[in-house]
């Protein structure tokens, strides 16, 4: 794998030629639509085919993974033109293998809402071992919140996919309820309720386990809440289920504030089989311009979370997502519009915007004006993405979860099947 910087004057087409590689393979890899225009300083994944396959009348995608002794997955992996479909056709070529430079063997996964297209999953689902629908919530009494997940499932388990049951204390509002958490956790009559809730429907619905993610608890409320997740696990592991949980971005125990005091990295460590670190929203959708993961941020959180939890218990949470920020910024005031790393090319593209890269934040930003109204957006492309899964290898991670899915970023995909030997999503 090759990340190739766009300079001035070049197109989709001269950098195929300059690389030897099908431009056609080459945008769609990239997210680049249309007249394969770029914006200068865009990133661009190029990869190299090591061995490919002409397809014959009568030969089916499984025939062909059989007869190179590859899976399906791996096929879909090498061909996102196949969109995570099996509508080949004689003549068509396909990659067996390209060029990789593995950084070593993790799990993966994502979560998404239930509006996520069914094309979107078919062709993301062969690189994650793990789909986590967002999100179920629940009554006072335990009752919960349905989700409509099942076409969400169906299309995991038709890659293998392993579907985990979300569960939050989020409102119909859109906000994390302090109120509603403090009601269950101070009454342990009720947490028999809800987790005999959540493994009935576990079962129905086949989840493979539960992803706990309560936020703003506050001090008062820590070590009930590790006291919860501690039944949960012990629960539900007895029947085969394993329980993770959701951590606030922390770098200390004694970090204030009500997003963080309410989460015992260490507590919560030995009370789950695995912790997502939610390592994003530097960069939010009130907040001043900035890069919504930058890199030394998110290392800090990991340096810390690794002395309070075995490293092999740890998840990164990657972003998949950027901000459109108007200036000036006024707090109070000010809201970003969330965008996808595609949007983003395209609208540097459509305002002759250039591309930076900030080396400190290791993340992309560039500025345009439009109706007499200037922007920053910052976002994520190749180079903040593979930086990223870099930090897998050096702190001994157990793997990567993206928030979220629902934004298409081919390129993410491309980086994943060249940095990532990809494991079965097991937490046991």
């Amino acid at each position: 794998m090759v990340i190739h910087v766009v300079k001035q004057g070049e197109t989709i087409y001269s950098v195929a030629q300059q690389y030897n590689v099908n431009p056609d393979t080459l945008a769609l890899n990239n997210g680049v639509a249309g007249n394969g225009n770029l914006a200068i300083g865009q990133s661009l994944v190029i990869v190299f085919p090591q061995a490919t396959h002409v397809v014959q009348p009568g030969e089916t995608l499984d025939s062909i993974a059989n007869a190179y002794g590859v899976t399906v997955n791996h096929l879909y992996r090498n061909n996102l033109a196949l969109g995570g479909r099996p509508l080949i056709y004689p003549g068509m070529q396909l990659v067996i293998q390209s060029d990789r430079t593995p950084i070593g063997d993790y799990m993966t996964g994502g979560y998404a809402y239930p509006y996520i297209t069914i094309d979107l999953l078919n062709q993301t689902l062969p690189f994650m071992g793990a789909l986590i629908p967002f999100t179920y919530g629940f009554q006072p009494d335990g009752t919960l919140i349905p989700l409509g997940d099942q076409s969400m499932i169906e299309r995991a388990n038709a890659y293998g996919t392993k579907p985990v049951m979300h569960l939050s204390t989020l409102t119909e509002g859109d906000v994390f309820s302090t109120e509603l958490a403090e009601q269950l956790l101070n009454n342990q009559s009720l947490w028999s309720v809800l987790i005999n809730n959540v493994l009935t429907m576990m079962r129905t619905k086949g989840y493979y386990a539960l992803d706990v993610d309560f936020e703003f608890l506050g001090k008062e409320n820590a070590a009930k809440y590790a006291e919860f997740i501690t039944y949960a696990r012990n629960t539900l592991n007895a029947q085969g289920y394993p329980v993770m949980v959701a951590l606030a971005p922390k770098t200390s125990v004694t970090q204030p504030g009500v997003l963080y005091e309410g989460h015992d990295y260490k507590a919560l460590g030995e009370a789950a089989n695995a912790v997502l670190l939610m390592t994003y929203e530097w960069g939010y959708t009130y907040g001043p311009p900035m890069a919504v993961s930058p890199i030394q941020p998110v290392e800090n959180v990991i340096e810390f979370a690794v002395t309070q939890i075995d490293s092999r218990k740890i998840f990164l949470g990657i972003s998949n997502y950027g901000y459109d920020f108007v200036l000036p910024y006024v707090p109070g005031e000010s809201k970003a519009a969330s965008i996808s790393t595609v949007q983003a090319n395209e609208l540097a593209v459509r305002t002759g915007s250039t591309i930076q890269y900030d080396e400190k934040a290791q993340a992309p930003f560039f500025r345009y004006f439009e109706n007499g109204t200037q922007h920053e957006v910052w976002f994520e492309d190749a180079r903040s993405l593979q930086a990223r899964l870099q930090l897998l290898k050096q702190y001994n991670l157990r793997g990567a979860l993206y928030w979220n899915l629902n934004r298409p970023n081919p390129q993410n995909l491309v980086v994943i099947n060249s940095l990532i030997n990809l494991q079965p999503f097991n937490l046991f």
